[in-house]
């Protein structure tokens, strides 16, 4: 009887390319990975990995196993997706992945209803970045993941996992209270190029949108200070120290600390959210799903 968790860390090794990337998917070390993989081949009997200088490469045997790993690995959960539709009460476990604003925003209203609507549901959230919840959604790591996407941006498409829009919110331009604004639309950003500004990390998908935004409006952001935490944005925003973005999120539906501007066309970030296509339809992820729609219209109304 070949043992699941070591197909499924074969899979993830065809997906990933590396037994390092492997480890830090699936939380382990790369020796036990490694080990993991090697009593897998003397479980089948035939090599199915071979040493490519640094790294690995499957054996024609290994693909055939890859292959139908998969299928085995989704009929699992197509098995406890149907056990959990049969049930006549929402019951699991469904590990959630998130960004910092829907954590702050969503998950409190949405985890009050489902503990007053399903009281034997158990919801474990991690915040991570969306790049990273995707890979981890995709190796089972997470059953949900929400995540943004920018205007005139996309994310790479994975089909093993479906996509549900859940609200789009507003960015507009933030300074400190009582600043002097320029209200137009069309010259509110140019107005804060010689400002210092606030943005998050190089290689996130808000600092690139919000780069090439400063840059369509003819200048480059002098950027003092890169933070993830949009919570210091607002504050270092609202004591003057720096201008930056902000998403409409952020407030969680109260009314906005710092002035804000509209801009240009009044560009909206998509908030959606992804699981994989297999366990979609099981009863506590679409609970969670319902909870958190209900919990974004009554902050994001239409």
């Amino acid at each position: 009887m070949l043992d699941v968790n070591r197909l499924r860390m074969l899979v993830e090794l065809s997906r990933l390319g590396t037994l390092s990337a492997v480890a830090d998917a699936l939380s382990y070390s790369k020796a036990t990975v490694s080990q993991q993989l090697s009593a897998l081949e003397r479980d089948v009997g035939v090599p199915l990995l071979r040493r490519v200088g640094r790294g690995v490469q499957f054996t024609p045997q290994g693909n055939v196993l890859v292959a139908e790993a998969i299928g085995i690995l989704d009929q699992l959960e197509h098995a406890q997706v149907a056990v959990a539709e049969s049930l006549t009460e929402v019951t699991g476990t469904v590990r959630i992945a998130v960004f910092q604003t829907a954590a702050h925003a969503l998950l409190p209203p949405a985890l009050l209803a489902l503990q007053a609507q399903h009281p034997a549901l158990r919801v474990d959230v991690t915040e991570r970045d969306p790049e990273t919840s995707l890979v981890g959604v995709a190796s089972r790591e997470f059953d949900l993941m929400l995540a943004e996407q920018y205007p005139g941006r996309t994310r790479p498409i994975n089909a093993d996992l479906d996509r549900v829009v859940l609200t789009h919110d507003a960015i507009a331009p933030a300074r400190r209270p009582g600043a002097r604004v320029e209200r137009d639309a069309a010259t509110a950003l140019w107005a804060t190029r010689d400002e210092p500004w606030v943005l998050e990390p190089p290689g996130t998908a808000s600092r690139a949108w919000a780069e090439q935004l400063c840059r369509t409006a003819g200048f480059e952001p002098d950027v003092h200070f890169e933070v993830a935490d949009l919570t210091t944005h607002i504050r270092l925003i609202r004591a003057g120290l720096a201008v930056g973005l902000l998403p409409e999120l952020v407030w969680a539906g109260d009314a906005p600390s710092v002035d804000l501007t509209p801009l240009p066309e009044a560009p909206r970030r998509e908030i959606f959210s992804s699981a994989r296509r297999v366990s979609a339809a099981a009863p506590s992820i679409r609970a969670v799903r319902s909870a958190l729609a209900d919990a974004a219209a009554l902050i994001l109304p239409d």
